[in-house]
């Protein structure tokens, strides 16, 4: 039986790619998810000053 490295080297990469890519996926939604608190935080500020 021989190895194909062809095929090793073709799902290696795709591999290396997916990692990549979910990676930053996630970083962006991070920041996302980030800003979106820091925005309802600052909502909910106004919200408690107002009812003083």
């Amino acid at each position: 039986m021989e190895t194909n490295y062809i095929i090793i080297g073709l799902v290696l990469t795709a591999v290396i790619v997916l990692i990549i890519w979910l990676i930053r996926r996630n970083q962006k939604d991070r920041k996302d998810f980030e800003r979106t608190v820091n925005q309802s935080e600052l909502n909910l500020k106004k919200h408690k000053e107002d009812d003083i």
